[in-house]
């Protein structure tokens, strides 16, 4: 049921989910939130494989047996301060989205495909409702207007 992924394409298709949550995160920055919303993102990728049983994208790297292999390793991403603020993380997260989509291009049906690109804006969805302004993040709105903007971006490459 999975295809077969190098040790480097196996780390380009997990960088974007988790790149395009660190863009979310860090468009609209809390200590407790961002803490809130990692937790948001780390629950998103566990429960990948069993939300998309089906998916040979999802299970080649989200699944259990794989998260515990350590067959590969995704790569700390390197952000700098002026590229929080200028918004350039929402640009490196639609690279690695697009890097992503195009090692699955020819391996994966484009329903996998499409389910995959679901689940990355899940994820950014995820991060993004997980925490409010205010105290300890627990405030409303949930989706700050940042936030809501990264999120605007993401679906429109996504095309979902």
């Amino acid at each position: 049921m999975t295809a077969n992924y190098t040790s480097d394409e196996l780390s380009k298709i997990a960088e974007a989910p988790m790149i395009v949550g660190m863009a979310v995160a860090m468009a609209d920055l809390g200590i407790v939130s961002t803490a809130i919303e990692a937790a948001a993102m780390s629950k998103e990728i566990a429960g990948a494989a069993q939300k998309y049983p089906n998916n040979s994208i999802i299970q080649s790297v989200f699944s259990e047996e794989m998260l515990r292999s350590n067959a590969f390793k995704v790569a700390k991403p390197d952000i700098k301060p002026e590229e929080v603020q200028s918004g350039m993380v929402t640009d490196k997260a639609i690279a690695a989205v697009n890097t992503a989509v195009e090692v699955v291009n020819g391996k994966a049906t484009p329903e996998e495909i499409s389910e995959f690109k679901e689940f990355i804006y899940s994820c950014a969805d995820a991060v993004a409702n997980a925490a409010g302004s205010g105290l300890f993040g627990t405030g409303n709105p949930k989706v700050s207007p940042q936030e809501a903007a990264t999120l605007t971006k993401l679906k429109a490459v996504l095309s979902v």
